[in-house]
């Protein structure tokens, strides 16, 4: 289910990392975001913080640049869409409006995910409709 607040589109997501799970109920549906972000200090109750060896990138977004890690997660679910061994990015994620992540093109494309924004839906692509 989609949800318009603030004028954004919002979404609740499952992240399952080393078998422990944390459901987020604020994520923002940005298909113009390439990558899937969630804010650091959400993770922490499921032991996602910066390690030695976790990769630096600096991103670039409507709200500046930030510099995020990145983090290799079991699973990420939003109702019926999931992706095991999925790469997310994690920071401030401190845009000036409530959001515990961004879910991104990324995880949007891999899932096979279609928005309908008519009946506020995120939903699997119907295996038998036809492409057009």
């Amino acid at each position: 289910m989609i949800k318009l607040e603030h004028g954004l589109a919002y979404v609740a997501v499952v992240l399952t990392f080393r078998g422990r799970s944390l459901s987020l109920g604020s994520v923002i549906l940005d298909t113009g975001s390439a990558g899937t972000m969630f804010a650091a200090d959400r993770l922490l109750d499921i032991g996602i913080v910066p390690e030695p060896f976790d990769p630096l990138r600096r991103i670039r977004g409507v709200g500046g640049t930030e510099v995020v890690f990145t983090k290799r997660i079991d699973r990420l679910a939003a109702g019926a869409l999931a992706v095991a061994d999925f790469e997310i990015e994690v920071g401030a994620l401190d845009y000036g409006f409530p959001a515990d992540g961004i879910l991104g093109l990324d995880f949007l494309v891999r899932s096979g995910a279609v928005i309908d924004l008519r009946s506020l839906e995120l939903r699997l692509r119907n295996p038998t409709s036809e492409n057009h």
